[in-house]
C-alpha cells in the first residue's frame, strides 16, 4: 500500500552531517518493488519500507548473475526543485541491457514513475544544494529459482536511494591513476556494454590493488591489442590534445555512459572538436589534460597516470581548463544555475 510522499516528507529532517558526506550507503525510508513472471507483463509496482529481501538460494541472480543496475542522481536545483538528469536515457539503457541478459525490459513509463515515486518518498534524504545528491539505484534481476543455466522464471525490478557525496575523495581535485597491463574489463562480443552486475566484481581486486599503492583507480586497456584505453574503473575516459577532445569509441566493450554522451554534446555545443576513436595509451599519456566522467564521478580531473615505469603529470597537477569548463557547465545545468538548453533536467 502506498502511504504517499506527505507521510514521509513531513517527518523531521534527517540527522546528517552533510559536509562529511561520502560516496557510501545510508539506509533511507522507502523503496519501490515490482515483479514479473517470465512471458508475462510487469505487475504494478508498490512502495514499501526499505528492508532486506527474501530470495531463494536457487534464484537466477545469485547462481548465474542474471541482473543489471542503473545509477542516477536527484538533487536540489537553484530554483528549489528536486531534479533528475536525463532519466529517460537510463530507462533506455536498462531496456537494452535487459534484452541482452534475457530479462523482460521495464517499460519507460514504469521506470520513470518508479524513480520519481522513490525520490518523493525519500525526499528528506536529498542533501542541500552543493552538499551532494540522492543516488538512485534501479535494479533488475532474476529472482525466481532456476537450476539450469537459463532465464529465471520470475524477475524483480527494485529502486532504492542513498544520499552520497563525491565518488572520488578529492571531488574535482585531480586523481592519480595506474594503467593495468594484467587485467581487462571486457572483450569484444561480451557484455561490457551492458551495466550487468557481473561486470563489476572482477574489477574489485584490481581497484583495491591500485588503491593500496596510493592510486585512486585503474585504467583498463582493450583485451585484444592491449594498448587502447577503454575505461577508468567504472567511469568513461576523455583526453584533450591541442583543444581536440577524444574519448574511446563505443564498440560494445565499454559502457555508453549518460554523462559521457552529455559531455560530448556539451563540448560540441561550445565549438570543440570531439572524436570518438581508439585512443592509444601513448597518445593519452602525451595529452594536454585528461579526465573521467560518470554519474557517480560527474567530471573528475586526472592528475597523473602511471604506465609501467613511466609517470606523466597533467597541467602541473591542477585541473585542466577544458576539464573545469566541462565540469562547471555540466553541474550548472544539473543544478539549473544556467539555462538548460538541452532539456536534460526533469522535475520530480
Amino acid at each position: 500500500m502506498l502511504t504517499g510522499v506527505s507521510a514521509v516528507s513531513e517527518k523531521s529532517s534527517v540527522d546528517m552531517d552533510w559536509d562529511s558526506l561520502t560516496f557510501s550507503f545510508t539506509k533511507t525510508d522507502r523503496m519501490y518493488v515490482a515483479r514479473c513472471n517470465e512471458g508475462e507483463e510487469w505487475e504494478k509496482g508498490l512502495m514499501q519500507d526499505f528492508e532486506n529481501l527474501s530470495l531463494s538460494p536457487a534464484s537466477g541472480v545469485i547462481n548465474y548473475g542474471q541482473g543489471l543496475f542503473e545509477g542516477m542522481k536527484a538533487q536540489y536545483a537553484e530554483d528549489g526543485k528536486v531534479v533528475l538528469f536525463r532519466p529517460a536515457e537510463n530507462a533506455r539503457r536498462s531496456r537494452e541491457g535487459a534484452r541482452r541478459l534475457g530479462m523482460p525490459p521495464v517499460p519507460e513509463e514504469m521506470f520513470l514513475d518508479a524513480i520519481k515515486q522513490t525520490v518523493k518518498e525519500n525526499i528528506r534524504w536529498v542533501p542541500p544544494i552543493g552538499k551532494g545528491a540522492l543516488y538512485i539505484r534501479p535494479l533488475l534481476f532474476g529472482s525466481g529459482a532456476i537450476l539450469g543455466v537459463a532465464p529465471a522464471p520470475e524477475f524483480t525490478f527494485l529502486v532504492y536511494v542513498s544520499p552520497v557525496g563525491p565518488y572520488f575523495k578529492g571531488g574535482i581535485k585531480p586523481t592519480s591513476l595506474r594503467v593495468s597491463d594484467e587485467f581487462h574489463r571486457a572483450a569484444p562480443g561480451g557484455s561490457g556494454g551492458v551495466k550487468a552486475i557481473g561486470n563489476y566484481a572482477p574489477g574489485m581486486v584490481p581497484s583495491k590493488m591500485a588503491k593500496k599503492d596510493g592510486f585512486s583507480e585503474i585504467i583498463y586497456l582493450d583485451a585484444v591489442n592491449h594498448k587502447y584505453v577503454e575505461e577508468v574503473g567504472a567511469a568513461n575516459f576523455f583526453c584533450v590534445k591541442n583543444e581536440i577532445i577524444s574519448t574511446p569509441e563505443l564498440t560494445g566493450t565499454i559502457l555508453a555512459g549518460v554523462t559521457r554522451s552529455s559531455v560530448i554534446e556539451l563540448a560540441k555545443s561550445r565549438g570543440y572538436e570531439v572524436r570518438e576513436e581508439k585512443i592509444d595509451i601513448s597518445y593519452a599519456m602525451d595529452a594536454d589534460e585528461c579526465f573521467c566522467v560518470g554519474t557517480a564521478a560527474v567530471v573528475s580531473a586526472i592528475g597523473t597516470i602511471e604506465h609501467g615505469e613511466k609517470v606523466v603529470e597533467f597541467c602541473g597537477g591542477r585541473v585542466g581548463p577544458i576539464t573545469m569548463e566541462m565540469y562547471e557547465l555540466l553541474t550548472s545545468i544539473q543544478q539549473r544555475k544556467i539555462a538548460d538548453e538541452f532539456g536534460w533536467t526533469v522535475e520530480v
